[in-house]
């Protein structure tokens, strides 16, 4: 597993004071304003538990909130595809990977946004798969050819066949995220020896705060009671759906994601629940478009994840550029600094252009870039002894040179060196070309795609894995 430690002083947006106080914001409104929950059993689960009910209406009380924040766990290990720990979603960490469900992309080829293909998709989580410093991977792309009903369980098949990364799944409908999740448990050897080793956490995006779905609530039951890990994350847009300045927006928003807490340890206390490191957003009034990279809430929610010490699930490196150039590489870059100072743990949408809108594979090959850079700026430092090196100091005196020394051969590439980032001399970029760094980004992801080959599923898993999308197509009458 790699170190994912992010050393030097810790980046908190918000005081553990003003935590506090969101926090009994949030905690108010669910005993005032109360919640509206469209699964009834979810309903009956609280009343049982000691909320007040009123039809759908559910008003929960500051003891439930308590209860479940003492049994949510603090630390999540989600594993690689062949059960070895990949990432642990605990204290100062900071992961990488791309987004869901981009309904574009942009073809580094040839320059069109377009619809995806299954094409676009396989070679998205090939790329995935080999840039180094992504940890696990998302959906990407909706293929256009594809019934839209039935696109979740393709992007699953293609996850699991073309990386052993692990996994973060959207899907639309329950139905479809049980497919899912059985797809994940043929691949694991079966339910125990996936719920022991999970290589898989699913995404429940909830559009309100206050008005929970009834989609959204049942697979919150469903993964709960089988203890399978999950990511619970509400939104309430400022200025629409929440109020306009990033306090309101997020303790409003945060009173969703406690309802998410206090069900999921209802059903089973310990219960696999990762929280937004993401929230206090708002729309562009001006544009009415929800950006990407706005600064405005970036790293308030994540600091209020830390205050409860539980897992969490942030969002950096997208852009709300429409091509790859200087704007989206600068808020890739500033976005995901944000994210890794303030230990962001689980941080999806690398690739992203156009607001969450297209994808792009270059931009994707840039987001891997900037992470490794990052990661570097914020890794801790060695003092030691070895690394002081004192001895060749005293040495080799006050005018000697270190660049024979073995001190120097043993350790030089613990430096860091860019792949993309040019850092020779005007007259050597020239003389390659004087490419720009998208255009280096694009012949690099072509580089890979063309050297990589993903770890494929053994043939009769790969098999069993696309049984159960034919047996969704054959329900849906296709």
């Amino acid at each position: 597993m790699r170190d994912a430690r992010v050393g030097g002083s810790p980046f908190a947006r918000l005081s553990p004071e003003q935590c506090a106080r969101v926090h009994e914001a949030a905690v108010g409104i669910l005993e005032r304003t109360g919640a509206r929950l469209m699964e009834p059993r979810a309903v009956e689960i609280l009343r049982h538990a000691g909320a007040r009910t009123d039809g759908d209406h559910v008003w929960i009380p500051r003891e439930l909130v308590d209860r479940a924040l003492a049994t949510a766990p603090r630390s999540i290990t989600l594993h690689d595809r062949t059960g070895a720990p990949a990432m642990e979603l605990a204290g100062r960490t900071f992961w990488a990977g791309p987004g869901s469900d981009c309904l574009h992309v942009l073809d580094h080829r040839t320059g069109v946004r377009r619809t995806p293909t299954l094409d676009d998709l396989r070679e998205g989580i090939a790329l995935v798969d080999a840039l180094p410093e992504l940890d696990f991977i998302m959906s990407l792309f909706i293929p256009g050819e594809v019934d839209g009903r039935l696109a979740d369980r393709w992007q699953m098949e293609a996850m699991l066949n073309g990386t052993t990364k692990p996994v973060v799944m959207v899907s639309y409908e329950p139905s479809g995220m049980e497919d899912a999740i059985a797809m994940a448990e043929v691949v694991a050897g079966g339910p125990e020896a996936f719920g022991a080793r999970p290589f898989v956490a699913t995404y429940i995006n909830v559009t309100r705060a206050l008005l929970q779905g009834r989609s959204e609530l049942q697979k919150l039951l469903w993964l709960a009671e089988r203890g399978y890990p999950f990511l619970w994350i509400p939104v309430t847009s400022g200025g629409t759906t929440g109020p306009v300045t990033v306090g309101g927006t997020l303790a409003l928003n945060q009173a969703g994601v406690l309802i998410g807490i206090v069900l999921s340890q209802l059903v089973r206390e310990g219960a696999p629940i990762v929280v937004p490191g993401f929230g206090g957003d708002g729309l562009d009034l001006r544009t009415m478009v929800d950006p990407y990279a706005a600064p405005d809430a970036r790293g308030p929610a994540g600091a209020l994840a830390h205050w409860y010490g539980l897992p969490m699930f942030s969002l950096a490196g997208g852009s709300d550029g429409k091509v790859v150039d200087e704007q989206s590489a600068a808020e890739a870059a500033l976005t995901l600094l944000v994210d890794a100072a303030s230990g962001g743990q689980l941080t999806h949408d690398c690739g992203y252009l156009e607001s969450g809108l297209t994808g792009s594979l270059a931009q994707m090959a840039i987001c891997d870039e900037i992470v490794s850079w990052i990661r570097a700026a914020t890794r801790p430092i060695d003092v030691s002894d070895e690394a002081l090196a004192l001895a060749d100091v005293d040495a080799l005196g006050i005018e000697g040179s270190f660049l024979e020394t073995d001190h120097t051969l043993d350790r030089y590439m613990e430096r860091w060196y860019p792949a993309l980032f040019d850092r020779g001399s005007f007259e050597s970029w020239q003389g390659h070309g004087a490419t720009t760094l998208a255009q280096r980004a694009g012949e690099r992801v072509d580089a890979l795609l063309a050297a990589h080959e993903p770890m494929p599923l053994q043939p009769d898993v790969a098999a069993a894995v696309h049984e159960i999308v034919e047996r969704a197509a054959e329900a849906a009458g296709l």
